[in-house]
């Protein structure tokens, strides 16, 4: 049994980014397989503030317990848990119940802070197989950052885009996804094109090892500037805009090359000739499964990766912090410590 019974929760009572609210939550009994673990820090993503919005969906269960995200240390184990002990610093899996292989037609109802509560509280509850543990050089702040945008960057590139030393890679925006998907691909050797519309942005990701930096205010048709220094275009782009931007990103990709498609920022209407003619693969990308977050951790070790993190807020300020996030200011993750 757990030494408490009960945790400071942060609830979203209604839709509304001021709607959420602080109150003591009943935690569950810990089963055989089951572990507490005290979060130490929480992470947002685009997804939290759709969801908090009431723009994800109108059918989550309220209150909600909302955030995917986050990293802490188990301090209580069952009586039959065998991939942990007491001490160990875990980061939990975006979808409790996809584990490995194709994701399932029931996964989803498995996400935190959506389908089922988050991770925005003191102390929570997991069974052992939703965790997977924390890279040693990585802070617990670090550690936060990876469930979602992480693994989505890492199945993109390398679980479904099959990227090389020397694949040639763009990916829209200096988001969490977006970064983490350069920092993937320098480390594999291959060279990145990033857009952004802020030079001190595009300043920041020339820092970090970006190649071709664009600002798709000044170059509207940032396509064309793609492919003046990629004549046959880009292997892969990691799409996060969506409708909007889908078609530059074909005009981007070199015949026979692989859009991952994560997000949507921006609406629009999208022609599929160009996608049939140049023979284009378009992906759907939602996260991955806990093997590829195994997978995934043990390169972000071996690189000795370390993601960038744009701005830290205590839990307290959760409003201020997706108000940020909607701000669209922010480069890398936003994270929140407790």
């Amino acid at each position: 049994m757990p030494t408490q019974t009960t945790t400071r929760a942060f609830e979203l009572t209604d839709y509304g980014l001021d709607k959420i609210t602080i109150r003591d939550r009943q935690l569950p009994e810990l089963g055989s397989h089951d572990v507490l673990v005290k979060m130490k820090a929480v992470s947002l993503n685009y997804r939290d503030f759709l969801i908090a919005k009431g723009l994800y969906s109108r059918n989550l269960k309220l209150p909600l317990v909302p955030l995917s995200d986050g990293a802490g240390e188990i301090v209580e184990v069952g009586s039959a848990v065998s991939r942990f002990k007491r001490g160990d610093r875990v980061t939990p899996i975006f979808m409790q119940s996809w584990i490995a292989g194709q994701i399932a037609a029931n996964d989803g109802k498995s996400a935190l802070g959506g389908a089922i509560d988050g991770v925005l509280m003191n102390e929570a509850v997991f069974n052992e197989s939703g965790l997977v543990r924390i890279p040693d050089h990585l802070t617990f702040e670090e550690a936060a950052t990876l469930p979602c945008a992480a693994v989505t960057a890492w199945n993109a590139l390398f679980e479904t885009g099959n990227i090389k030393p020397g694949s040639k890679v763009l990916t829209l925006g200096t988001g969490g996804v977006s970064i983490f998907a350069m920092q993937f691909a320098k480390a594999a050797g291959a060279l990145v094109a990033i857009t952004s519309s802020s030079e001190e942005k595009l300043e920041r990701a020339k820092q970090l090892g970006a190649d071709i930096c664009i600002n798709y205010k000044q170059n509207a048709d940032w396509d064309k500037e793609v492919l003046k220094h990629f004549p046959e275009g880009v292997d892969h782009v990691i799409e996060v805009g969506g409708a909007g931007t889908l078609d530059r990103s074909v005009k981007a990709a070199r015949p026979g090359g692989h859009i991952s498609m994560i997000g949507r920022l921006t609406d629009g209407a999208f022609d599929p000739t160009k996608l049939l003619m140049k023979h284009l693969r378009l992906q759907g990308i939602f996260v991955g499964s806990r093997e590829m977050f195994e997978r995934m951790n043990h390169a972000v070790d071996a690189n000795k990766i370390s993601p960038i993190i744009d701005k830290g807020y205590k839990v307290e300020e959760i409003t201020e912090a997706l108000n940020t996030l909607e701000s669209g200011s922010h480069f890398g993750k936003i994270v929140l410590a407790f």
